[in-house]
């Protein structure tokens, strides 16, 4: 599995090296007020890809914030739980008792 994921990953690095490579013609990308940036396509491209990346990511912030001072004004839960009374006996665990476990891995 683990020489799978690299061959798809070589496959979509050699893939997006084809498309650089394909794409060198100059593009020109118009402002406002008349200001133009001529730059080769790939890179007009990547500057999108990232300033979107960006604009994401800032686009969260207020999100993240929020959840951030929720779970730090909860209560922490008790560490140590209380003690069993004395008269049950000592549960015992079986594996239909458990729950299912999923993997997640890439």
């Amino acid at each position: 599995m683990k020489y799978l994921l690299w061959l798809l990953k070589a496959a979509i690095f050699f893939t997006l090296f084809a498309f650089a490579l394909n794409n060198q013609h100059d593009a020109t990308v118009y402002f406002f007020f008349g200001t133009s940036w001529r730059a080769p396509l790939v890179l007009v491209v990547l500057a999108a890809f990232a300033g979107g990346m960006v604009v994401g990511a800032l686009g969260m912030l207020p999100g993240w914030w929020k959840h951030r001072s929720a779970a730090a004004q909860q209560s922490p839960a008790p560490l140590v739980p209380p003690p069993a009374p004395a008269t049950t006996p000592p549960a015992t665990v079986s594996a239909a008792d458990l729950p299912a476990v999923r993997q997640h891995g890439l």
